[in-house]
């Protein structure tokens, strides 16, 4: 164990929703909810405006909805997201090369791999609240929280007893004392199913778990989680901190709010996803051995395909007609609710020849990204929260539409609260800017 709080773990306050909130004025101190709008829709994130009324990430939009119904409901911006992360990740990666991204908002540091500094706590605590300045500043005034502890586990854990916007360091010899009245949720891998049979032995926190033996853990856990769970709750966590997480695949996926009946609207989902998934692997430099289709059927039974090729591909139509080629002899008459395609076996290097494309002309792979890349003939859609501009008013962003209309709040980050303008959907002066 680390004889100083040298693993940071820092965490953006509600993220996507503070994201919002920084770039719409008009939704400065009130309830944002950003997630699925649709009717199987998910909560993504909830500002913590919204959380008193008991809104929270994974929660069924319908739910929240009906919980907090004054809240302001977008559907997301991941082009925002996606910029504010890049930000806060290479404040992190100026302390050290160890950083660890578990997500756009979450990730550790390494700080005794960084450059030579003192690395007592006070030295620590200094340096931690000097990155929170640099966050605040350079992502225009978003917050986070930030943990500093002798291990992973630790730095997690005081990143949670900081939130929202604090900072909180374990001192060494400090854990235990720490955890112990922590509900054992707190510890890492500890989800519903574990916590309902930890119930059954009378745990509740983490000081509770010391209690059992690790034969007793084992009986109920399975000797690899039992191992994890005896050593964590005594705080023993010798878990590196890794710069890079190999990428083992890439799916994308979608839940509709109708189930889908049609097999041609069905492959044209298809080819949307594939062409989705082809971007992600050139952008990762990385092909692709094996696709995946995954469906699933309203009843919540679901069926998954794969073929594993001969080389490896990035290709958005090779992909595309091995997906659709997958979903041949699937009985869609009842409806399908999901379709998801994805692909595995990464490598960095692309293996030819795959195969030729006239092989698969049944599959008619040229017909399918047809009938997905004429942008010109898809309606525009216009999600709430999504950005725009006017040629005469300049950006805005989207309060609602419906009924071939289109309301716009006219405001930006760097301004206040902004007038609200209605217009035709197809107003050829109102542009869609992502």
């Amino acid at each position: 164990m680390r004889n100083a709080a040298s693993v940071m773990h820092l965490d953006m306050d509600a993220f996507f929703s503070s994201v919002e909130q920084r770039d719409k004025p008009s939704l400065r101190g009130k309830p944002v909810i950003v997630g699925g709008l649709g009717a199987r829709g998910v909560v993504s994130t909830a500002s913590y405006e919204a959380r008193p009324f008991g809104v929270g990430s994974a929660m069924p939009m319908h739910e929240a909805r009906r919980k907090c119904p004054n809240a302001a409901f977008l559907a997301g911006r991941f082009t925002a997201y996606r910029q504010a992360s890049d930000q806060v990740m290479a404040i992190l990666r100026d302390l050290s090369p160890a950083v660890e991204a578990m997500s756009l908002d979450e990730a550790y540091v390494d700080l005794a791999q960084g450059p030579p500094r003192e690395l007592d706590d006070e030295s620590l605590l200094e340096l931690a609240q000097r990155v929170r300045r640099d966050v605040f500043d350079q992502t225009g005034g978003l917050t986070c929280s930030v943990g500093l502890g002798t291990s992973k586990f630790m730095a997690k854990v005081a990143s949670e007893l900081a939130k929202p916007d604090g900072l909180r360091l374990v001192a060494p010899g400090a854990e235990e004392e720490t955890i112990a009245g922590l509900s054992a949720r707190a510890i890492p891998g500890v989800g519903p199913a574990t916590m309902e049979r930890l119930d059954r032995l009378g745990v509740s926190t983490v000081a509770d778990i010391r209690q059992l033996s690790k034969a007793e853990l084992t009986r109920a856990l399975g000797k690899a989680g039992a191992e994890m769970l005896h050593d964590l709750a005594r705080a023993q966590d010798d878990r590196p901190v890794e710069a890079v997480r190999e990428t083992k695949s890439i799916s994308v996926e979608d839940t509709f709010e109708q189930d889908l009946v049609d097999v041609d609207e069905i492959k044209a989902v298809v080819a949307r996803h594939s062409s989705l998934v082809a971007a992600r692997l050139a952008k990762a430099g990385l092909f692709a051995r094996t696709v995946t289709l995954k469906t699933r059927w309203p009843d919540l039974s679901g069926s998954t395909r794969s073929r594993t090729l001969h080389g490896a591909t990035d290709s958005a139509e090779q992909i595309a007609a091995i997906a659709s080629g997958l979903l041949d002899g699937l009985d869609v008459g009842g409806g399908v609710r999901l379709v998801g395609v994805g692909v595995s076996g990464l490598t960095q290097i692309a293996q030819e020849p795959l195969f030729d494309l006239d092989s698969l002309s049944s599959l008619k792979p040229n017909k399918i990204v047809e009938e997905n890349s004429g942008t010109q003939r898809r309606p525009r859609l216009f999600l709430p929260g999504a950005d725009v501009v006017h040629a005469e008013l300049g950006p805005g962003w989207v309060w609602g539409s419906g009924l071939g209309r289109v309301t716009v709040r006219f405001e930006t980050a760097a301004t206040g609260p902004g007038p609200v303008r209605t217009f035709a959907a197809d107003d050829p002066d109102l542009a869609l800017l992502d």
